[in-house]
């Protein structure tokens, strides 16, 4: 792993933040497939902590949230029937919020879709808020109790629920996505401004999240084996889509646009923070055959 030259990591982070698949850049750069899931495992760690110590005091004024589908090992109705399949196989979802100003993905977390995982969510985004925010989620109840809990009243927030219809007979079959036949708007808590109540910006998130990671594809089978190699996926996908990927619209990367850095970050910079953690944790071998000089 640490033979790896610094470009060839690049490279092969890049890649994985383009959706190609662990085999696919197997093949491409010759190495193996150990080393790669490695390398973003590592990656996705040290990418999680950096932004996890630098999305602080943000000044957001308007925060979308959201929940998005995968499964670890195998889907949940087939879990029973699976061989060997670990503690955490199944269901997993991944919590994500945007700002819908910058378009910087502030926090995320990796796990099940209950109460518990929705107040650990919206913990973590409290923390990292410097003012009271408009807050949309959809019709999800755990977010309910979650957002008093967190936020205790000084937030304004709406859920935006989306009625939905029986799936279009051209689209039945495998994957049948239903008709949204409605929206309905409703003020939770605070004074929400009613216009800028909206998921558009976290849905399109998902949308990019599921296009740059390969297990987030549906109907594929490069699908997360382990919940671990899933969360750093996704924090190394965050960390490329905050800091690193220019921002159609906004022409920066959210990470810029919303203060957070000053520069345009490349794949070389994860590289390096990468290359600083191994050397701050790796210990120097004594070398056993170099000799003490004695005066």
């Amino acid at each position: 792993m640490n033979k790896l030259d610094p470009k060839d990591r690049a490279r092969i982070l890049h890649m994985l933040c383009e959706g190609q698949s662990i085999r696919a850049i197997a093949r491409i750069m010759g190495s193996s497939k150990n080393t790669i899931a490695k390398l973003l495992n590592d990656a996705g760690k040290i990418c999680a902590a950096y932004q996890d110590e630098v999305m602080r005091d943000l000044n957001t004024t308007r925060v979308e949230v959201d929940e998005i589908w995968s499964f670890t090992y195998a889907k949940q109705k087939n879990v029973k029937t699976a061989k060997s399949a670990p503690e955490s196989a199944g269901d997993t979802w991944a919590w994500t919020a945007i700002d819908a100003d910058s378009k910087l993905v502030m926090s995320w977390m990796v796990g099940g879709r209950d109460g518990q995982y929705a107040m650990a969510f919206m913990d973590d985004l409290r923390s990292r808020l410097a003012n009271r925010v408009q807050l949309t989620s959809d019709g999800h109840k755990a977010y309910l109790e979650a957002v008093e809990g967190a936020f205790v009243g000084d937030v304004d927030y709406a859920q935006l629920v989306k009625i939905y219809g029986a799936a279009p007979e051209s689209f039945k079959g495998r994957y049948s996505p239903a008709d949204c036949t409605g929206i309905k708007k409703r003020a939770v808590e605070g004074d929400p401004d009613m216009k800028y109540v909206s998921t558009s910006y976290v849905e399109r998130q998902n949308l990019t999240m599921r296009m740059h990671m390969r297990r987030f594809t549906r109907l594929t089978n490069g699908f997360s084996k382990k919940v671990e190699s899933h969360s750093n996926a996704v924090a190394l996908h965050f960390m490329y889509y905050n800091f690193v990927r220019i921002h159609q619209t906004l022409k920066v990367t959210p990470a810029m646009a919303a203060g957070v850095t000053e520069k345009l970050w490349e794949m070389s910079d994860i590289v390096a923070l990468i290359e600083k953690h191994e050397t701050e944790v790796t210990p120097k071998k004594r070398d056993p055959y170099k000799k003490r000089i004695s005066n």
